[in-house]
């Protein structure tokens, strides 16, 4: 039985990650609501600016049914929402909607206890102290939707789901995709399997069908909404990329949007809409790697976002993982014919992948250009991924691989891998470091053969490991991102205030410390770490060759 439940739990860990990376690639209904999605109490009210956060008002909770609430701002208008006063919008929410975080029930973990295994691994006292503090964290990120949101979901923005989740903090109070692997993957180490699973649960739910048919109508939902042809030498390949068809401001940022589409025609404000929801679907909201100029460059700013012109590396990798563990899986069950279908699935996106991204001149798969059919050469970890994903044909495409980042630039920083090296004010751009980015470069570095990638690996988590412990000396929390160039200092940028919590930033952490504990330090000259911090490249390759003799 543990055996098959472990098999279950593995099937719907990928349904969470090479399924489902992503902020919005669920498969519900469209948003729908004329309050929370369009019409004209969410347009008046994220304009006149009653919250520092537009989220705030897409989180509250409706406590009339959304027909009352609607006529009572009409009459409220007189027909005339341009009409109502700020002093007169705040009473009309105070009296129609409670503030966010109603939606939950009181819960803790039952499954959290003191002691995880894990923790015994950690040879640095100081690093071991602060993986309990970690462990303990779980017990504040965990929510219950409480069961008024299943009898009554019109009136939540929240979509209910049966079992309880880690949230991500802050401004994050719902399950988040991508977010959601680095968190199970860290309840896991911490023997919190019950929440692990309900979590996974959660994720079929959404779907509404067992485990292995709702990794394939997932799937599916990709191949069938978000994949594109592109020639190379007579050629056709099938890949996939971020698309939303949604032309309407997003709703947790409609000031934002509003604003930054003011002087464009009807038309170009659409499609910059809707090019800003494919930003979001990518998780990567926001940064330079989506902007293309008039010419068709990487240049630009956040009006130039045209994620959708891009067919991006990490994403083909992720599919590729799930359709060889789609393959896995048919297999395992006994239907070769499914397996073989899978197993045909993976070499097109394989060679798809090399044919396309695969770039043998800078050695390293790169971002294509739909408009100018050439590859965007910009360094982001990302360009690394089909290494973690295992998506790649010959083994020397690894070791260039590992030399294209030891040589571009990436690794200059003491605390951490860029998201980019341009510095565009954007979230996800220098001098930003993002947790997850981090791991997919660690794990990759790590299933290399070569001696020279592992121990990069073990160097990278070491800079990241001291850069969150040393935040959390100075703050007494976790953060969603950090900066480059400052020991422990949060990252920035964007548009929100950084976050504490934080659930996928505690997830690679312990991650880290449990692959890495028996050699990790918090000290200051621990297996050479701070002496080999420079901001050149050739002493940052110097320094990975001089961890191998240490």
């Amino acid at each position: 039985m543990r055996g098959f439940l472990a098999a279950v739990m593995c099937l719907c860990l990928c349904l969470v990650l090479f399924l489902c990376p992503l902020y919005s690639c669920a498969l519900p209904p469209p948003c729908d609501s004329e309050i929370y999605c369009y019409g004209d109490i969410l347009r008046q009210v994220q304009t006149a600016k009653l919250f520092d956060d537009d989220k705030h008002f897409v989180d509250m909770k409706l406590k009339s049914a959304p027909d009352i609430i609607l006529t009572a701002f009409h009459n409220l208008t007189h027909g005339d929402p341009n009409s109502v006063p700020p002093a007169v919008l705040r009473d009309f929410l105070h009296k129609y909607f409670d503030e966010p975080g109603k939606e939950f029930a009181p819960w803790s973990p039952p499954d959290w206890h003191d002691n995880p295994q894990f923790l015994a691994g950690i040879a640095d006292a100081e690093l071991r102290r602060w993986a309990e503090k970690l462990h303990h964290l779980w017990k504040s990120l965990g929510r219950k939707i409480s069961s008024d949101a299943l009898a009554h979901p019109e009136q939540y923005s929240q979509i209910f789901t049966p079992h309880p989740f880690v949230v991500p903090g802050g401004r994050f109070r719902e399950l988040y995709y991508w977010d959601s692997y680095w968190v199970i993957n860290g309840l896991l180490l911490s023997e919190m399997t019950d929440t692990a699973r309900g979590m996974i649960l959660n994720f079929i739910h959404l779907i509404n069908r067992t485990a292995l048919p709702a990794l394939e109508q997932e799937y599916l939902f990709w191949m069938r909404n978000r994949s594109v042809a592109v020639e190379v030498k007579g050629n056709k390949h099938v890949l996939n990329r971020f698309d939303v068809q949604v032309g309407l401001p997003r709703p947790e940022s409609y000031s934002d949007d509003l604003e930054l589409a003011e002087g464009l025609t009807e038309d170009a404000a659409e499609r910059l809409w809707k090019e800003l929801h494919s930003g979001a679907e990518s998780g990567w909201d926001f940064s330079s790697r989506w902007f293309v100029d008039g010419l068709g460059n990487n240049n630009g700013s956040l009006k130039d976002t045209r994620t959708s012109l891009l067919i991006p590396t990490d994403l083909n990798a992720l599919l590729c993982r799930n359709e060889r563990t789609l393959a896995h899986f048919y297999r395992t069950l006994g239907n070769e014919s499914e397996a073989v279908r899978y197993d045909k699935a993976v070499s097109a996106r394989q060679e798809a992948i090399e044919a396309v991204l695969w770039d043998e001149k800078r050695g390293v798969w790169l971002d294509y250009s739909l408009v100018t059919n050439t590859s965007h050469p910009a360094f982001y970890p990302t360009n690394l991924a089909p290494v973690w994903a295992d998506c790649y044909s010959q083994p020397s495409m690894g070791q260039k691989a590992l030399h294209y980042l030891q040589t571009s630039g990436g690794l200059a920083f003491p605390n951490g891998v860029p998201t980019s090296l341009v510095d565009s004010g954007q979230q996800w751009d220098y001098p930003n470091a993002w947790p997850p980015l981090q791991h997919i470069l660690i794990q990759g570095l790590s299933s290399l053969p070569s001696q020279e990638a592992r121990e990069l690996g073990f160097d990278l988590a070491q800079r990241w490991i001291r850069t969150n412990w040393l935040a959390y000396v100075k703050y007494e929390a976790m953060f969603e991102k950090y900066n480059v160039n400052g020991d422990g200092k949060p990252g920035g940028g964007g548009e929100y205030e950084v976050q504490l919590g934080f659930g996928w930033t505690n997830g690679v952490a312990l991650q880290l410390l449990s692959q890495y504990g028996d050699r990790l330090t918090s000290g200051s000259n621990g297996n050479g770490f701070t002496s080999c911090l420079s901001i050149s490249v050739s002493v940052a390759l110097l320094c990975s060759a001089q961890t191998l003799f240490l």
